[in-house]
């Protein structure tokens, strides 16, 4: 039998994190709190259209009906009146957080045209890492011939650690494709 990916978070990964980041209390290790997707309907209601495409998106790629949210405020600018949805949002815990983890792991970067790996500098300095993908039609569960129009997601992911260094570790033994950090080249001058 496969092990779920919260299996193997619990056996293999916090063991892991104990050992690298010198933790004696195997709680005391970060964990993922929440998965928030979130994509802007703005442009799209401005321009006359409805949103409720974006809404079928986003909860066939969470397996989660999301929450449109609504604007507070009118903005001439953006062409933004009072309670025009401004936005679709989507908090996955427990269960499907770990699942949307490993889908998104797994199965959506590889599936990204030039993807060279994530990068380390996307993290908030308080153990929140936060990706934005540009065409929702890299998730598996989109029907690229039912699109009329491509939008970009928003996926921050929560964690208990403290800090980026701590958070890093962790996605990193979730399996996240980091790339590689930057070495300075050294210039040397000639005497």
């Amino acid at each position: 039998m496969k092990k779920t990916i919260l299996q193997t978070y619990r056996e293999e990964i916090v063991p892991a994190l104990c050992k690298t980041l010198g933790l004696k209390n195997v709680n005391a290790a970060p964990k993922l709190k929440a998965i928030v997707v979130n994509v802007g309907v703005g442009s799209a209601v401005a321009a006359g259209k409805d949103h409720e495409e974006v809404v079928k998106n986003v909860q066939a790629i969470t397996g989660q009906k999301p929450i449109v949210t609504r604007s507070k405020k009118a903005i001439s600018n953006f062409k933004l009146k009072i309670n025009m949805p401004s936005g679709v949002v989507v908090t996955l815990r427990g269960k499907r957080m770990y699942e949307f983890l490993n889908k998104l792991v797994n199965v959506t970067f590889p599936r990204i045209r030039d993807f060279r790996g994530v990068s380390r500098k996307s993290f908030d300095g308080h153990g929140n890492y936060s990706i934005g993908i540009r065409e929702h039609i890299v998730f598996p569960e989109i029907q690229t011939d039912d699109v009329s129009k491509t939008h970009g997601v928003q996926i921050t992911i929560k964690t208990s650690a403290k800090n980026d260094n701590e958070a890093l570790e962790l996605l990193k033994a979730f399996g996240f494709p980091f790339k590689a950090p930057l070495v300075p080249t050294s210039t040397s001058k000639k005497s």
